[in-house]
């Protein structure tokens, strides 16, 4: 096992960290105040550097790099802000994976050249106001008539949601109730049909997009089936990846959090000396980057053995868990070393925790996964429904 960086990872690492500081920290406070997303010069900037598609294959126009690549270029972006990582999250670990991995050839070559370029931005519809944790409850129906699919129903909490162009939609196709009547169709934006209910307003996550996707008899190609009823664990397979990423953001933060810590702790006084040289200081220091480091452990070996593929489950549920609940005692603990000036908008450790929060909801909670990691322990399924 070999815990180092090679020369190439190395090189990668250090100009995305240059180019957060550079580039998008100085912007992070006023798309913060405003609520809005990254513009798309900065998106075209992350483009242009190859960031988009790290891990996609070349032939599309991905770089044909590991998931683990990605992951490091996500990591440096969230030490800044999510609003930074949300584009390389997105287009390397978010739901073009399930095109990549499960799709045609042509649905390959029709959407994930632009995710590449920084043209085109692809989420996932999964959610439902009565199907969250118990996913397998979905209504949302996709009925065969000729050569399309007619889809009703309704997702909601979809990130991205009525800014990104093309959506990879968890449907039912038949009647079979759980998980055996379930796949996914790729519906783009403007097809007839598909609205988008009002942006959310969340205690973080503020220039994140989410909204509600509203399928009145939208009519979808049915070349754009891109997981066939029966194949659910596809889908899920895939979301497993998109877990790595979700706790990557927890593992950026929590960095970022820590190192606002730091050197706040050498710079505020009391009684005349710097405040990290108490010990109730030095705790909440060490404390910090132990559980930074573990997650960083758990996330790594998850998507090092993912490679070019997906990861194991079992890694990717322990990491994102791990995680999701890490991400908020460092954040909180970070607060704390600052004080009442953690607490106002004058520093970014506010913000960072109430992003952070956000993570052990998004993509599974925190309590769902304890569930799914025991399963994959014992080899057992459990029914909450009994």
């Amino acid at each position: 096992m070999d815990f180092q960086l090679n020369e190439e990872q190395k090189m990668l690492k250090k100009m995305v960290h240059d180019l957060g500081e550079k580039e998008f920290r100085p912007k992070v406070a006023e798309w913060e105040a405003k609520a809005e997303p990254i513009s798309h010069e900065h998106v075209k900037k992350l483009a242009d550097l190859g960031l988009l598609g790290l891990c996609l294959p070349t032939k599309y126009g991905g770089q044909g790099r590991s998931a683990f690549e990605a992951i490091l270029a996500i990591e440096e972006l969230a030490r800044i802000s999510i609003l930074c990582a949300a584009p390389v999250f997105e287009s390397n670990v978010g739901p073009v994976k399930v095109i990549e991995q499960f799709g045609t050839d042509e649905q390959k070559q029709k959407y994930i050249p632009p995710v590449c370029r920084g043209e085109s931005m692809i989420s996932v519809g999964m959610t439902e106001p009565e199907a969250g944790s118990a996913l397998t409850d979905l209504t949302t129906r996709a009925v065969l008539d000729g050569d399309y699919y007619v889809v009703n129903g309704m997702k909601r909490f979809v990130s991205g949601g009525g800014e990104s162009d093309v959506y990879v939609v968890y449907v039912r196709l038949t009647e079979q109730k759980g998980a055996k009547g379930i796949g996914g169709l790729i519906i783009e934006k403007g097809m007839p049909g598909f609205s988008f209910g009002k942006q959310e307003q969340f205690m973080g996550f503020r220039g994140f997009p989410s909204s509600d996707l509203i399928f009145d008899n939208c009519r979808v190609p049915k070349e754009n089936l891109v997981v066939k009823e029966g194949e659910f664990r596809k889908l899920m397979l895939a979301f497993d990846l998109e877990r790595c990423g979700n706790a990557t953001m927890c593992l950026g933060i929590a960095q970022g959090a820590l190192e606002e810590a730091m050197a706040y702790s050498q710079q505020r006084k009391q009684w005349g000396k710097d405040i990290c040289e108490f010990q109730a200081i030095q705790f909440m220091l060490a404390d910090m980057a132990l559980r930074v480091e573990a997650a960083r452990l758990l996330i790594y070996r998850a998507t090092v053995n993912a490679a070019t593929g997906l990861p194991v489950p079992l890694e990717a549920n322990l990491a994102k868990c791990f995680a999701n609940q890490m991400v908020r005692e460092v954040t909180g603990m970070a607060l704390q070393v600052h004080g009442g000036y953690g607490y106002s908008k004058e520093y970014p450790v506010e913000r960072m925790m109430r992003d952070g929060w956000g993570w052990g909801v998004a993509g599974g909670t925190i309590e769902i996964q304890k569930i799914t990691i025991a399963s994959l322990l014992l080899r057992r399924r459990f029914d909450q429904r009994r």
